[in-house]
């Protein structure tokens, strides 16, 4: 069976803070977060304008965009997401499940990095 994984990456600045952290963290700070959202199947669209593509990575966008805007870019991640402690862990997964309750289609994980070295994926199994 054939089976293709696809990613587009977003960045975003952002502030946080995570109150229970025992180090440096506890305090307000920023990054610039990439997220890469990953999308799997195993039929690429047959004919159209979309012929051979998993999915178009600008209809990916359309469904990021309104995160990135209203709730991301430039926001302090502790207000509105409405976590109390925004980990890396707990960001993956709340862009995961806004993208899953939009429906968008073949959505596979969320990747988010807050440094250049360090990041987690998050995915329902």
């Amino acid at each position: 069976m054939e089976h293709w994984q696809l990613y587009k990456e977003f960045r975003f600045e952002a502030a946080h803070q995570l109150p229970h952290h025992d180090g440096k963290c506890a305090r307000l700070h920023g990054h610039s977060w990439v997220c890469r959202v990953y999308i799997r199947g195993d039929r690429l669209t047959a004919s159209g304008a979309k012929q051979g593509m998993l999915m178009d990575f600008g209809d990916l966008k359309k469904y990021m965009q309104p995160l990135l805007d209203e709730y991301l870019d430039h926001y302090y991640l502790n207000e509105t997401l409405g976590l109390e402690s925004p980990t890396s862990e707990a960001i993956a997964q709340w862009i995961y499940e806004q993208l899953a309750a939009m429906n968008l289609p073949g959505l596979d994980a969320v990747e988010i990095r807050e440094t250049c070295t360090s990041g987690c994926i998050y995915r329902r199994i």
